[in-house]
């Protein structure tokens, strides 16, 4: 095998080389370190106490809190990280905290994995804001550097799962449009590299407001 594997690798390219190599350290690195393995069942017992604000199938009947269902695993573990840490993260909540802190890791990963199983339901887009959202979302304002939403979280509000970006579509228009401000206050600060403060603190209200219906109907 190991002579089968010398002759394979002297006659492929130099690109095929290092990209063969890359695929195999991959794999060694994944025997090694095996990816966690989430518990959908234990998280679906963990959301008991989760559901009397975010619903029993994570869509929250109170448009202040967000929903959970379908949301990046990845994202939702990200932000109970951060609020277990209390005051001394970037997104501090007391009534947050008081949960994420009885969490241990595994229970997040779990909690996570659970919601993001879970069917999303969509909104609607007030009329007024319709045209005034959708050209923010989709097209920014370069006249003042908006950045589009579309760059980042999709044209149809569905994030990056591997950069931990989350899912928009559907989102309560009331839970987008305070959290935009609380990163224009900067109440708010786990955006990587303030991507996302650097974007709000040149957007009027109205656009906030306007940006967050039109996600709310986005599918």
């Amino acid at each position: 095998a190991f002579i089968a594997l010398k002759n394979y690798f002297a006659i492929i390219s130099p690109m095929k080389f290092l990209l063969s190599l890359f695929y195999i350290l991959l794999v060694v690195s994944n025997l090694i370190n095996p990816v966690y393995s989430s518990d959908i069942a234990k998280g679906k017992e963990l959301s008991v106490s989760c559901a009397a604000c975010h619903g029993d199938n994570g869509i929250s009947l109170n448009p202040v809190w967000p929903k959970l269902a379908g949301q990046n695993p990845k994202y939702l573990a990200s932000q109970l990280y951060e609020f277990r840490k209390g005051a001394e993260g970037n997104r501090n909540n007391a009534v947050m905290y008081g949960i994420a802190m009885t969490l241990s890791d595994s229970d997040i990963e779990d909690l996570s994995a659970y919601y993001a199983s879970l069917e999303s339901k969509v909104g609607l887009t007030q009329d007024n804001y319709l045209d005034l959202g959708r050209n923010i979302y989709r097209g920014g304002n370069m006249e003042i550097k908006i950045q589009a939403c579309i760059s980042c979280h999709g044209p149809n509000g569905q994030g990056n799962y591997a950069a931990a970006i989350p899912m928009l579509s559907g989102q309560h228009s009331q839970y987008t449009y305070q959290q935009l401000k609380n990163f224009q206050a900067s109440v708010r600060s786990n955006d990587y590299n303030k991507m996302m403060r650097n974007i709000v603190h040149r957007m009027t209200d109205e656009e906030m407001k306007a940006v967050a219906s039109y996600i709310e109907g986005l599918y």
